[in-house]
């Protein structure tokens, strides 16, 4: 006789079989890495990583202490590595618009705010590119998809936080303008797992690939940078 248990445990297996089977053959293409690649490490800042911080995330907390090997094998390689943070004008943050209004724990953003400052692990080098943004993508309101068009880059290395939210608005950006859209599933990081996997679910059936650093760190070793 099936214990209550093993009836939970049997309808997520069919739960998650179902799912599988529904999304076969119409959203589980592969999109593969193309000749030149760039490391893209979204809002990896303070804010997420500070447990007195409203936007801790544990999650977020593990995915920088993944990012060293990476960082480390792009670096060597001198693959282009690319940060992003989010900085608003104090003292009203207007050019948040209503996002701050919306999400006013956006707020903090600002500089000075030691929230709003790197992550030690992975601070930017002088040679790196940092771009700003006061919204989710990456590409919305910035000169990223110019700089990438200009570097002759196709494929992103897409890694940082939240998952939910600036890693999935940069990765359908990222397709939209015509790149080829590698998230690390190690290297990204949310408040809670459950909105992490749905969205590295969605991410990987729609808009690009989800592969884990092992995989990019090979790719990167492989295939050396030249511009």
């Amino acid at each position: 006789m099936m214990t209550h248990s093993n009836q939970a445990s049997h309808a997520n297996d069919v739960g998650d079989n179902s799912l599988n089977h529904n999304y076969q053959g119409v959203w589980d293409g592969r999109i593969g890495f193309g000749n030149k690649a760039v490391l893209l490490i979204v809002d990896f800042m303070q804010g997420y990583t500070t447990p007195e911080s409203p936007l801790f995330a544990p999650g977020v907390v593990e995915a920088v202490a993944n990012m060293p090997p990476l960082l480390g094998a792009a670096r060597r390689t001198h693959t282009p590595v690319i940060h992003t943070n989010i900085l608003y004008h104090a003292p009203d943050q207007m050019d948040g618009g209503i996002w701050v209004k919306k999400a006013p724990v956006m707020r903090a953003m600002v500089a000075g705010n030691p929230f709003a400052e790197f992550c030690p692990e992975v601070t930017p080098r002088q040679d790196e590119l940092v771009i700003t943004k006061q919204y989710a993508s990456a590409f919305f309101g910035t000169s990223l998809a110019t700089t990438l068009v200009a570097m002759g880059i196709d494929t992103l290395i897409i890694t940082g936080c939240s998952t939910s939210g600036c890693i999935r608005a940069t990765a359908v950006d990222g397709l939209q303008h015509g790149f080829r859209v590698m998230v690390v599933r190690d290297c990204v990081g949310d408040r809670h797992p459950t909105p992490h996997e749905a969205n590295l679910f969605d991410i990987d059936s729609k808009y690009g690939d989800v592969i884990n650093s092992d995989e990019a760190i090979h790719h990167l070793l492989a295939h050396p940078y030249h511009p």
